[in-house]
């Protein structure tokens, strides 16, 4: 029996492909994603994991001596936009012409 690496297989047993996969968690990514893309998710997982446990974001807090909800409410602002504004985008149009 052949293994295919593109397919997995659910708690049912029934098999997901990868695109399917790719359409249904946003963060696993694609070729054509940036830099930035791909950081900018991994900081919004990163952030919104601390914000859904309790003792994770309650250990953050006491760090910071700061209080839990205020330590939330810095994390949530945070994920707007983790890696700061975004780059310029490079304009190919004038590239091709030439």
């Amino acid at each position: 029996q052949t293994i295919n690496p593109s397919t997995m297989s659910t708690p049912g047993g029934s098999n997901i492909s990868t695109d399917q996969l790719k359409a249904r968690y946003v963060g696993t990514g694609h070729a054509d994603m940036s830099k930035y893309d791909w950081m900018t998710n991994q900081h919004r997982d990163t952030y919104a994991s601390h914000v859904s446990h309790y003792d994770q974001l309650s250990y953050f807090a006491v760090a910071q001596n700061e209080s839990v909800g205020r330590t939330r409410a810095q994390f949530l602002e945070k994920m707007i936009q983790p890696c700061g504004p975004p780059p310029p985008k490079k304009d190919i149009g004038g590239l091709i012409d030439k």
